[in-house]
């Protein structure tokens, strides 16, 4: 029987979303997967799962996401040939879990549902402060000490928007080829301090998001116009883009299905 769970966890202890290997051994490193495997292991089979070397079930993730990087509606798929009553196994696996990682909304899916193949999209979110000085609870996130303009940003986002070849905008660090994306939202909000960037798509490359919000800093900090985000994106050039910025202000929002 297979199962889908959502999860939620904040990035900044773990190295990414997904275990890591090196060559065929499991690399000993805090990821959320082997949290939540170790933890689902420990329930459905019993006894404490050992760390990492012994992955008696295995989960499947819709995306990874890096080293800092939250998520609010990561969705997991797993097999299991047991019975599980939701509301018990999800109180017991939030019980086992570190502080840091939740899950929630168990169901039972089709065999065929894969979190990963069967997505049809997912919204991220990027944070940060625009405020020329910290304050003591500011956090890891993004400090921008000049002041953006809101509607420039929102123009720059707007060329993004359909179907490109995000080349500009992904780092190495991935191998899959395909560079093309479609984004059906790119949309800039100001609440207070606080700036989001909102951007969902089918799928994203390595860094993507980070990537565009790196060149949306620097075409306001260098008081660019806003069709040189075109031209980036145009360019199909990495070095024509702006940094990647820092992970902790991304977080997964949600992922959808059509089976939802």
């Amino acid at each position: 029987m297979r199962y889908a769970l959502d999860v939620q966890y904040r990035g900044k202890h773990y190295s990414g979303s997904q275990i890591q290997f090196e060559g065929n051994e499991l690399i000993d490193e805090p990821t959320i997967q082997g949290e939540i495997e170790r933890a689902i292991g420990t329930l459905i089979i019993g006894g404490k799962s050992a760390k990492h070397k012994n992955r008696q079930v295995k989960t499947i993730f819709s995306g990874r996401t890096d080293k800092g990087v939250n998520a609010l509606g990561q969705v997991i798929h797993f097999d299991c040939d047991k019975n599980i009553v939701a509301s018990d196994f999800i109180y017991h696996l939030n019980e086992i879990l570190p502080d840091d990682i939740s899950v929630d909304n168990l169901r039972v899916v089709s065999d065929r549902f894969h979190a990963q193949k069967s997505a049809k999209s997912r919204y991220y979110r990027y944070e940060f402060i625009n405020r020329r000085y910290k304050q003591a609870f500011d956090g890891d996130i993004l400090r921008v000490k000049f002041e953006v303009n809101i509607e420039r940003m929102q123009k720059s986002l707007n060329y993004l928007l359909g179907e490109h070849d995000f080349s500009s905008f992904k780092s190495s660090g991935t191998l899959n080829p395909s560079k093309v994306c479609t984004l059906t939202r790119a949309e800039v909000e100001r609440q207070g301090n606080r700036v989001f960037i909102h951007i969902e798509g089918n799928r994203f490359l390595y860094n993507m998001v980070r990537t565009i919000v790196g060149t949306l800093l620097e075409i306001e900090g260098h008081n660019l116009s806003a069709e040189y985000m075109k031209e980036v994106l145009e360019a199909k050039d990495r070095r024509k883009a702006g940094q990647t910025v820092s992970p902790y202000g991304l977080t997964l929002m949600r992922v959808d299905y059509p089976q939802f």
